[in-house]
């Protein structure tokens, strides 16, 4: 059932960012960023079996996000996107701050949230330190890397290579980085490598679904259906 889950899960994320883009055009974007690094980095302190490997949550809202800055790259341009990775962030850094005051605070007799809030969220300096580092190096690659592939393969035909070339390697920069200091030593060894490859794997699969997506941006700015470009 699982896998059935993460097919619904990556459907509900594309709508929820095309809908955002849709209704708010690049304010929308700015919207979508900041959430998906923040339930990213909740839904990744769960682990589950998925395809046959152990994999964490959180692989397809947080991919989504280079699609966001893919569609800011081409439509917006570079500072548009660099822009809403400073949001993204911003949000992660103020939530994680934000979460660890909170525990610091003495429950009363009748509280039922503080073990799971500790459950969740005690683990979260590390994953937020590891997410901020892999988050900020991953997607500045990826948004030169669309402006380097978008200068040699301009137009629109070739709109899926850049969003391609540009992410897969991000994608590897981003699990390499955020799965040795977030995970190193909590998980065995073979179950870390097993992450690593299913989270690679998994983000490389929502890369690759992703192309529809923003090809679907592009006929709605090229009908002059987002408001930013056509005002």
């Amino acid at each position: 059932m699982n896998e059935l889950y993460w097919i619904v899960l990556l459907i509900l994320d594309f709508i929820a960012i095309m809908v955002a883009f849709r209704l708010w055009g690049k304010l929308g974007l700015y919207i979508w960023v900041p959430i998906s690094i923040i339930v990213a980095n909740i839904q990744v302190t769960k682990t589950i079996s998925l395809f046959g490997l152990e994999a964490t949550l959180g692989n397809i809202v947080y991919a989504t996000s280079f699609l966001a800055t893919d569609i800011l790259s081409e439509f917006f341009g570079e500072k548009a996107s660099k822009k809403a990775v400073a949001i993204g962030f911003f949000s992660l850094l103020s939530m994680t701050v934000l979460m660890q005051v909170a525990l610091l605070f003495e429950p009363s007799s009748s509280d039922i949230a503080q073990g799971a809030l500790s459950t969740v969220f005690g683990l979260m300096p590390r994953i937020a330190a590891g997410s901020l580092i892999a988050y900020v190096l991953s997607n500045y690659h990826d948004i030169l890397a669309f402006s380097f592939w978008k200068k040699r393969k301009p137009g629109r035909n070739t709109l899926w290579l850049r969003n391609n070339l540009s992410t897969f390697v991000s994608q590897a920069i981003d699990t390499l980085v955020f799965t040795l200091i977030a995970f190193w030593g909590v998980y065995p060894k073979e179950v870390l490598i097993q992450i690593m490859i299913s989270t690679y794997v998994l983000k490389w699969a929502v890369a690759l679904c992703d192309t529809p997506f923003i090809y679907l941006a592009r006929h709605w700015v090229e009908s002059g259906k987002i408001e930013e470009i056509t005002s």
